[in-house]
């Protein structure tokens, strides 16, 4: 079985997704399809009191829905309440908002979408093109986010071929190859970048995107040479990627005198034209 975890934007607003490619179907995120349609300022409590009143009522839905892990505000992977489609065209029975239909309506198309996607994977490609553009990333920037997502996928599918865990210590790693190329774990990346629950790699500029790629390609590269065996040979395999990118950043700002690690990110200065130079200037 092999779960695809995805983010889908319902009136650019994230839902997180996950896609079953045994079962051939989606399940969505209920807290998340609960803050898409009451607007609510703590989804998790509506959920809570609507899951408990259902339960009451005896309704079957709530009995049947699945808890799977899903990436949380933290990063971290979690545990979520999450429905198919059918679970949750009966669940949104019972959430009364304006946006019932339309969101139906878009749970239909994301449905019909990931079956076009299998037949066709550049579908894929062009959808996550659209997104970007709709939330005003520069051509630019979204080829080169697009490339960093095949590249980071590379890299896991190389972790997972040795039996790592995605959770604990797939975050681990990456907290490794941060910290080794740009001085920072990812906590620390996102904070400098005053980011609380955005992506971090969303919020990259470009030289960013290109100095993580250049790390994690390495990392995968070094992985496949040396097939290291403990997760203790992994860390150094990590530390070994991020090295190759550290000391591309360097001596890059050596010699053009800008920062690579910059403190933009997409809602101040990064969307998406721009890039930043070291006087902390946007420049064409």
């Amino acid at each position: 079985m092999t779960k695809f975890n995805q983010i889908k934007l319902f009136e650019e607003k994230k839902v997180r997704a996950i896609y079953d490619d045994v079962e051939e179907k989606w399940y969505f995120a209920v807290v998340d399809v609960c803050a898409v349609l009451t607007d609510s300022s703590n989804p998790q409590t509506y959920w809570r009191v609507l899951k408990n009143r259902l339960k009451k009522e005896g309704n079957e839905t709530v009995t049947n829905c699945n808890a799977l892990k899903l990436q949380a505000a933290d990063g971290k992977m979690r545990k979520t309440d999450v429905a198919d489609t059918e679970q949750l065209f009966r669940l949104i029975q019972s959430i009364p908002s304006p946006k019932a239909e339309p969101f139906k309506q878009w749970m239909a198309q994301v449905a019909a979408l990931r079956i076009d996607q299998m037949q066709d994977p550049e579908l894929g490609i062009k959808q996550a093109l659209a997104d970007y553009k709709r939330l005003g990333y520069s051509d630019n920037w979204i080829n080169q986010r697009l490339k960093s997502i095949e590249i980071r996928k590379d890299l896991t599918d190389e972790w997972k071929r040795h039996g790592l865990e995605e959770s604990v210590q797939f975050a681990t790693l990456t907290d490794i190859i941060y910290h080794t190329w740009a001085g920072m774990t990812a906590r620390e990346y996102k904070k400098f970048k005053g980011l609380k629950k955005e992506n971090l790699r969303d919020n990259m500029t470009n030289r960013e995107l290109v100095m993580n790629m250049l790390a994690e390609l390495s990392t995968k590269e070094i992985s496949e040479s040396q097939n290291p065996e403990t997760f203790g040979d992994h860390i150094d395999v990590a530390r070994q990627g991020g090295e190759i990118a550290r000391n591309a950043r360097m001596e890059l700002e050596a010699k053009t005198g800008k920062p690579v690690v910059s403190p933009l990110n997409a809602k101040e200065g990064l969307l998406l034209h721009k890039d930043y130079n070291k006087e902390g200037k946007s420049e064409q």
